[in-house]
Order: C-alpha cells, then structure tokens, then sequence
C-alpha cells in the first residue's frame, strides 16, 4: 500500500506539473525578445537594448545582419519578435505579406553614411570623386544587392560619376560591418560604411553628401506571430522615448519626433 501511495502522489505531481508548464512556458517566453537588426544599429541598439533590459526587466536578443538577409530569414519563419530594418522596403515587402502587426510599422532612423580610411593610410580624401585615385586598391563596401548602406554607397558613388571606374577597386561585405572590418583588417585603404559604425579615434571619417543618395529611411515592425507583442511594442516606443532617442542620437541617427 506504501507505494501504491507513492505512486499516486507521483502521479499528481506529475500532472499538475504538465497543467502548469504551458502556461509558465508561455509566460516565460512572452517576457524575452528577439531582434533581428541591420548591421549598422550593432553599437547603437547593444546599448539601447542594455538600457530597455535595466529599465523594464525584459531580456533581449539581438540578431545583426544584412538587412536583406534578415527579411529572407523572416519570410522562411525565423522567429524574430521584431525586424528593425535599414531600409523600409524590407518593411514594407513583409507587410505586403501580410506578416507584421497591424499599426507596428514606423520610421524610427535616419541613417548616414561617411567615408573611412584605415589608420596608416598616408592617403585622404574629404569627398567622394576623390576615392578614384591610384593611393586607393581597395574601396569596401556592403553588398549592394542585400544591404541598403551598401546600395546608397553604390547610388552616392554613381552620381559622383566614378562608380565604373572603381569597379574592379570594390570589395563586398555581407553587410555594414564586414565592409568596416575589411578597413580596420588594412584589407581596405577605405570603405563607405554607416556613421553610426564609425570609429571614435585613430581613424578618419568623412561624412558623404546625403543628396547623393537615396535617404536612408529605417524601419521597425513587431512580426505577426510573436509571443512578446506587449514586450515588442514597448521596445519601438523605447527607442524614440527619453532614454533610447539620445543614444540613439549619440550615434549619428536622427529619429523621427513622430510617426511617419
């Protein structure tokens, strides 16, 4: 009779410990994030995310990439709970999809992007039509096909007119910061990379004239599906309210004061 007991009161256990799981896994799930963000935010939003975590108690992950890549990723279910883009396209691509919250999406940076040399370089250049000189082998830039800095660095040396003459010059990263590191490596005399990533000492950044470019108009959504809509909102209201806008300002963004 003894461990008839036993086993009953095992069994008990058991089940009110399965009754219990879903909802405190749910809970528990609920109350992280997952990010999936442009390359350019990495400094900004590490920052950013440490604050959010420190003043609400939510935990945050963040996937950085190319912005193009990320939307791929979305698409083919990855499970992000918000996509802070480098360009709203992306944004817009997945809400013709049908795959964001409704009334998430919003502008939420300017971006800019800026000249930089590697720190023995005994060549430099305040504007861009200079890069088309012998001291420059090697020009990084992000790849244009998946990376908006790297297709406004493509636009802004097109209408500088030299982008053909550079052409066999250019190096691809996967993404913003690939492109830096080929400089910081000295695998690139200079490279065309985001102010919000540009070192703070021993080099030279030269920010590019923002006409020559298409804007850089960054975009955020909580995607359709999360489990953390709650946590996901209050991270967007964060990034522009009294704590995460000057940070963000602090790198170089201009956030929108209201919801475009």
């Amino acid at each position: 009779m003894k461990f008839i007991y036993i086993g009953v009161a095992t069994s008990l256990l058991l089940i009110i410990a399965a009754g219990c799981s879903p909802e405190e896994t749910q809970d528990e799930t609920s109350n992280e994030l997952t990010i999936a963000a442009a390359s350019d935010l990495h400094r900004a939003f590490s920052e950013v995310g440490l604050a959010f975590e420190e003043e609400t108690g939510t935990p945050v992950t963040f996937s950085f990439g190319s912005t193009g890549q990320l939307a791929d990723q979305i698409e083919n279910g990855a499970p992000f709970d918000v996509f802070a883009a480098a360009n709203i396209e992306f944004i817009d691509r997945l809400d013709d999809q049908n795959m964001l919250v409704d009334g998430t999406k919003e502008l939420y940076a300017i971006g800019r992007i800026g000249i930089v040399y590697h720190e023995d370089s005994s060549f430099t250049a305040e504007e861009i039509n200079q890069l088309d000189t012998d001291d420059i082998r090697r020009l990084s830039i992000a790849n244009p096909e998946h990376a908006p800095y790297g297709l406004a660095a493509k636009e802004a040396l097109e209408s500088a007119g030299i982008w053909e003459e550079m052409d066999d010059k250019l190096v691809y990263g996967r993404n913003i910061s690939d492109a830096l590191s080929f400089v910081e490596s000295g695998n690139a005399e200079a490279g065309i990379v985001a102010l919000s990533l540009a070192p703070k000492e021993d080099y030279e950044f030269h920010l590019i004239d923002e006409s020559l470019h298409n804007p850089l108009e960054q975009a955020i959504a909580v995607i359709d599906g999360t489990n953390a809509e709650t946590e996901a909102r209050n991270f967007l209201e964060f990034i522009k309210g009294p704590t995460g806008k000057p940070i963000m300002e602090s790198y170089g963004f201009v956030v929108p004061e209201e919801n475009q």
